[in-house]
C-alpha cells in the first residue's frame, strides 16, 4: 500500500488557502481604481469595468472549465490557474505601461478572470475528498482564504502603488500571485480512491452519512435540487453584493458617519465576510446544509427590511455584520452541500456550473438596487425588493429541505432492504 506516501490532508488545505488567498485579490480592486483611473486619465467606473469582467468571467470559466478540471486533477489546474492570473496582473501592468486600457479590459478583465475561475475550483472538490468527515470546515477554510485576502493585498498594493508606481506594484504583484499559486499548486492532489481519514473506521465514531447520489455533471442538470441550490445562490450573493455595495452611503444616511467612518466599517466587513466563511461552513457539519441555509434566509428577510429603519448604531452595526457573515457562508458551505447532493464524482464541475450565479449576480444585484434607488429615492423601498427576494429563496430552501430529507430516508430505507438481503 502507498500509506508512507499520503500527503497530510492539513497540508493539502493550506495549499488550498494559499491559492484562493492570492485569486482573493481581486476583492481589492477599489484600491487600484483611483491610481488606475489617473493614469489612464478616466473616471473610476471606467476602470471597473475590468473587475465587472473578472467576476463575469470567473463565473463563466468555473462553468464551463469544471469538466476540464475534474478530467485533469488539481495539480494540472492549479498550475493553469496560476499562469493565466499571474500573466493577467502582469500584463496589467503592461497595460497601464502603455497606457492601453483595452489591453488592462484583456489582461485584467479577461485572462484574469479565467484565472480566478479555475482557482476557485481547482481546490474545493479535492478538499471535499481529503474530509469526508469534516467538509463544511475544509472547504471553509480555502474559501475564507478567498474572503480574507483584501485585508492582506489591499494594504500591500497601496504601499506598492506609492513605493514603485502602479505598473511596477502590478509587475510585483504578479509574480507574487503566480509564485504563491504554482508552489501550492504543486502539492495539492486527490486522495487515493476509497480514502478514509487516519482512525476512522465505518461503524465506530463519528458517522459519515452517505451522498443522496454520486452522479457527474450532465445528470445534476436533471435534478431539481441542482436548480434548488442554483436559484438559492443566485439570490444569497445578489443581495449580498447589493448590500456591500451601498454599505458606506447607508451608513453616511442613517447612522451619520463621515466617509471616513464608513470606510472604516467597510473594512471590517472583509473581516466578517472572512470569519462568516470558516464559522458558518463548520457549523453546518453539526447543524446541517439545508438547516444552514434556512437560517441564512429566514434571517435575512428582517435584516433587509428593518436595516434601514434602525438608527442605534450598535443594532445596525450587528445586524449588517450578520448578513456579511451568511453571503460568505453561502460561498462556503456550497461546496460541501454539492457534496452531499451529487457525490464526488464531478463535483468541480457541478460547482462551476452553479458559480455561473456569481457571475450573473454580481451584475443583476448591483443593478437592481441602482434602478430601484434611483426611482423610488428610498433606500427603505430598495432594501425592501431584496428582502422579498429573499422570501423567494426562504420557499426554495425549504422545499430543498424537505427533497434532502425525503431522499435520505429513501437512501437508509434501501440500504436496510439490501442489508436484509
Amino acid at each position: 500500500m502507498n500509506t508512507q506516501k499520503l500527503k497530510n490532508r492539513w497540508l493539502i488545505a493550506a495549499s488550498a488557502v494559499g491559492i484562493h488567498i492570492s485569486i482573493g485579490s481581486v476583492y481589492a480592486y477599489s484600491v487600484m481604481t483611483n491610481p488606475v483611473s489617473e493614469i489612464f486619465g478616466v473616471d473610476g467606473s471606467v476602470i471597473k469595468w475590468a473587475f465587472k469582467i473578472a467576476i463575469l468571467l470567473l463565473g463563466l470559466s468555473a462553468a464551463f472549465l469544471g469538466r476540464w478540471v475534474e478530467k485533469v486533477g488539481p495539480k494540472i489546474s492549479g498550475t493553469t490557474a496560476g499562469i493565466f492570473y499571474g500573466v493577467g496582473i502582469l500584463g496589467s501592468g503592461l497595460a497601464v505601461q502603455i497606457e492601453s486600457l483595452t489591453l488592462f479590459y484583456l489582461c485584467y478583465g479577461v485572462i484574469g478572470g479565467i484565472g480566478l475561475g479555475l482557482g476557485y475550483i481547482t481546490p474545493v472538490s479535492t478538499l471535499v475528498k481529503w474530509f469526508p468527515d469534516r467538509r463544511g470546515l475544509a472547504t471553509g477554510m480555502a474559501i475564507m482564504g478567498f474572503g480574507f485576502a483584501a485585508l492582506i493585498f489591499g494594504p500591500v498594493m497601496q504601499k506598492l502603488f506609492d513605493a514603485v508606481g502602479v505598473s511596477t506594484a502590478f509587475y510585483i504583484l504578479g509574480v507574487i500571485y503566480m509564485a504563491l499559486i504554482l508552489s501550492s499548486a504543486r502539492y495539492i492532489e486527490r486522495p487515493p480512491e476509497g480514502y478514509l481519514p487516519e482512525g476512522f473506521k465505518p461503524g465506530e465514531g463519528k458517522k459519515i452519512k452517505a451522498d443522496i447520489s454520486n452522479i457527474d455533471a450532465n445528470a445534476s442538470l436533471k435534478t431539481s435540487r441542482f436548480y434548488y441550490i442554483w436559484i438559492m445562490m443566485f439570490i444569497n450573493i445578489a443581495c449580498g453584493i447589493a448590500i456591500i455595495a451601498s454599505a458606506s452611503p447607508m451608513m453616511q444616511e442613517k447612522l451619520n458617519y463621515t466617509p471616513m467612518q464608513a470606510a472604516a466599517i467597510v473594512g471590517l466587513i472583509g473581516v466578517f465576510n472572512g470569519l462568516g466563511r470558516i464559522l458558518w461552513s463548520s457549523a453546518s457539519d453539526y447543524l446541517g446544509r439545508a438547516n444552514t441555509y434556512i437560517i441564512f434566509f429566514a434571517f435575512q428577510i428582517l435584516a433587509f427590511y428593518f436595516l434601514p429603519k434602525i438608527s442605534t448604531e450598535i443594532t445596525f452595526l450587528v445586524v449588517l455584520f450578520t448578513v456579511i457573515t451568511m453571503y460568505g457562508g453561502g460561498f462556503a458551505t456550497l461546496p460541501a452541500f454539492l457534496g452531499d447532493l451529487f457525490g464526488t464524482k464531478q463535483l468541480g464541475a457541478i460547482h462551476g456550473m452553479v458559480l455561473a450565479a456569481w457571475g450573473l449576480a454580481g451584475v443583476v444585484g448591483p443593478t437592481i438596487y441602482d434602478v430601484v434607488k434611483e426611482r423610488t429615492g428610498s433606500l427603505d423601498d430598495t432594501l425592501e425588493v431584496f428582502a422579498g427576494l429573499f422570501v423567494i429563496a426562504l420557499i426554495v430552501s425549504v422545499l430543498m429541505k424537505r427533497l434532502v430529507t425525503k431522499a435520505y430516508k429513501k437512501n437508509d430505507k434501501d440500504l436496510k432492504l439490501a442489508t436484509a438481503a
